[in-house]
C-alpha cells in the first residue's frame, strides 16, 4: 500500500489487516507510521515513488500480490507532473515484481460517454475537466496500461469526518448562515460515504484477473451541492442557510472564500473546487456486482461523521498527507544541521506538578486548547498566514488529548514525540526560512517538574534575517506568556 499515512490509506490498511490480509506500507519514512494503533502490524519498507533510483519500490513489491496506489501531490503546484512520474514508476515496478492486481481510488470523469460506448470504462474526460480531474484520469490510464489487471475506483466527494470535502462542506455551512454562492453549487453531485468507499477497495482485493477497468462510485443520493448545504444544516440541527448563487464568483474566486472560511488552505482548495464546476454522478453502478450491498445515504453518512467528531474519534485527516515529509528536514538537534545562521529563543520554568501532569497540557496544545499566550496575536499570524496562502490555524488537531508524528497541528507537523518528554512541532506557515518549537517535561527530583521550550528559525536569505528581527519584539510577549501559562495549567 501507498499513502498509508495519507486519509483513505490510514484507515484501510487495518480494515485489510482485519480481513486477514498481510499488508506493507511504502513510505517515505518509517517514522511516519511509527504511532498509529495498527503500526506493529504491518511491514514498512521506506521508499519515494518519484525516486529515479527503483531500487527500493523494487524491494517493496517483492512478493506482493495487490498493490494500491493511494497517493497524490494535491497542494503542489507541479502536482500533475509529480503524480504522472509516480504512477509511470509505479506500474513500471508492479509489471516487472510480477503483481496481480493494482487498485486505484481516483476522482470522477463528469465528461465521459455513456458507459455503452466505452466497456472498458477507461473513459476519457472532456477537454473541460479541471487539472485535478484531468490528473486523476491519467493516472488511471497509466495504471490501465500497464500490463498489470487494475481497478481503478472513481469517488465523487467523500463524505467522512476528517475528509477535506466534508470540511469545506461542513465550515462552509456552519459558520455562513447566508451566503454569495458561485453557480456550481447547482451542479449535481453523488457524494459517497468513507465507508463503502473503504468497503469498495477491500473487495477489490479478490476481483476476477480479467477485469481491467474503471468503476464509478457513489452514494444513494444525487444533490446539488447547495441540497447537501441544505441537508447538512438539517443533520446537525441548524436553520435552512439562505444561499443566493451569482455568476460573479469564479472557480478561483470561489477557492479565496472557501480557504477563507475553511480550513482548506488554496493550495487544496483550488482544484477542490474547480473540480465541483463539473457535475459529478455515476454513469454506472458495475462494482455492485462485486459488492453487492446498498451505499449509504447522504444524511446518515453525515450523522456518522459528526458522531466521530463530537466523539473525538476521527481515525485520520485530509491534513495528515498534507505536507512535506517529516524525514525531509534536517532536525534541530543535530549539532551542524543548518550550515550557516540559527536563532533560537530558549525558556524554561519550574512547575509545582510532576512531570506527567506537565506533559497532558504539552501534548494538548493547539485546536480548542489555543497556545497558551496572547490568542490575538497567534489570531493575527494564522489570518495573516491565509492570506499569504498558507494553512493558517485553522487545521485544528485531530484528537484533544493525543498526537502523533506527522500529523498536523494548526500551523505545524508533528515531527517527533517522546511520550512524557519531548514534543517537537515543525512549521508549515508561509515564512523565509524554517522554523521549529520544542517543547519539553523534564523531572527536577522532588516530585515537581521543568518546562522548557526552545523556537528555532534557520532564515532564508535577507528576508528571513528581516523576518527574525521583526518578529523579535514579540517573542516576549507571547514565547514567555507561553511558558508561564503553561506551567500555570499544569499546576493547576
Amino acid at each position: 500500500m501507498t499513502g498509508a499515512t495519507g486519509y483513505i490509506g490510514g484507515r484501510l490498511a487495518p480494515r485489510l489487516l482485519d480481513e486477514g490480509h498481510t499488508v506493507r506500507c511504502l513510505s517515505r519514512s518509517a517514522a511516519r507510521l511509527r504511532d498509529v494503533p495498527w503500526a506493529g502490524r504491518v511491514e514498512i519498507a521506506e521508499g519515494d515513488l518519484t525516486d529515479p533510483d527503483p531500487d527500493s519500490l523494487r524491494r517493496a513489491l517483492d512478493r506482493i500480490e495487490v498493490a494500491y496506489f493511494l497517493v497524490h501531490s494535491l497542494g503542489r503546484r507541479d502536482f500533475e507532473d509529480v503524480d504522472r512520474r509516480a504512477a509511470h514508476n509505479f506500474a513500471e515496478a508492479c509489471r516487472e515484481a510480477g503483481v496481480k492486481r493494482i487498485i486505484y481510488l481516483g476522482g470522477p470523469e463528469p465528461q465521459s460517454p455513456p458507459a455503452a460506448e466505452n466497456p472498458r470504462g477507461d473513459r476519457r474526460p472532456g477537454e473541460t475537466a479541471s487539472a485535478h480531474l484531468r490528473s486523476r484520469a491519467e493516472v488511471a490510464r497509466i495504471l490501465l496500461d500497464s500490463g498489470v489487471p487494475t481497478a481503478v475506483l472513481r469517488a465523487p466527494v467523500i463524505i467522512g469526518s476528517g475528509s477535506a470535502s466534508f470540511e469545506m462542506l461542513r465550515y462552509l455551512t456552519e459558520r455562513l448562515p447566508a451566503m454569495v454562492t458561485p453557480r456550481w453549487v447547482g451542479n449535481r453531485i453523488q457524494p459517497v460515504a468513507v465507508r463503502d468507499v473503504l468497503r469498495y477497495l477491500v473487495a477489490a482485493t479478490v476481483l476476477p484477473a480479467e477485469v481491467n477497468r474503471g468503476f464509478d462510485l457513489g452514494g444513494a443520493d444525487v444533490l446539488t451541492y447547495a441540497e447537501m448545504m441544505q441537508r447538512y444544516a438539517r443533520v446537525a440541527g441548524l436553520r435552512r442557510r439562505l444561499i443566493v448563487p451569482t455568476r460573479a464568483l469564479s472557480p478561483w474566486l470561489s477557492s479565496h472564500w472557501v480557504g477563507l472560511v475553511t480550513p482548506v488552505p488554496n493550495a487544496i482548495a483550488r482544484p477542490l473546487v474547480a473540480s465541483l464546476v463539473h457535475e459529478a454522478v455515476a454513469h454506472e453502478q458495475d462494482i455492485r456486482a462485486y459488492e453487492p450491498g446498498e451505499p449509504l445515504g447522504f444524511d446518515e453518512a453525515v450523522r456518522l461523521a459528526l458522531g466521530k467528531i463530537r466523539n473525538a474519534d476521527v481515525e485520520t485527516r485530509w491534513s495528515s498527507a498534507a505536507g512535506r515529509d517529516a524525514a525531509a528536514e534536517p532536525l534541530p538537534s543535530d549539532p551542524d544541521w543548518s550550515g550557516g545562521s540559527v536563532y533560537v529563543d530558549e525558556r524554561s520554568r519550574p512547575v509545582d506538578a510532576p512531570v506527567d501532569a506537565l506533559w497532558r497540557v504539552i501534548e494538548g496544545v493547539g485546536g480548542e486548547n489555543g497556545w497558551y499566550s496572547f490568542p490575538l496575536a497567534w489570531s493575527v499570524r494564522g489570518w495573516l498566514d491565509r492570506m499569504a496562502g498558507g494553512v493558517g490555524l485553522r487545521r485544528g488537531r485531530r484528537d484533544r488529548h493525543r498526537l502523533r508524528v506527522g500529523e498536523a497541528l494548526d500551523w505545524w507537523r508533528v515531527e517527533e514525540i517522546v511520550p512524557g518528554s519531548l514534543l517537537r512541532l515543525r512549521a508549515e506557515m508561509r515564512v523565509p526560512g524554517r522554523a521549529w518549537l520544542e517543547m519539553r517535561a523534564t523531572a527536577d527530583g522532588e516530585g515537581r517538574s521543568v518546562y522548557r521550550q526552545r523556537a528555532v528559525f534557520l532564515p532564508r536569505g535577507l528576508a528571513g534575517h528581516a523576518y527574525w528581527a521583526s518578529v523579535l519584539p514579540f517573542h516576549g510577549l507571547v514565547f514567555n506568556g507561553m511558558a508561564r501559562n503553561i506551567a500555570r495549567r499544569a499546576a493547576s
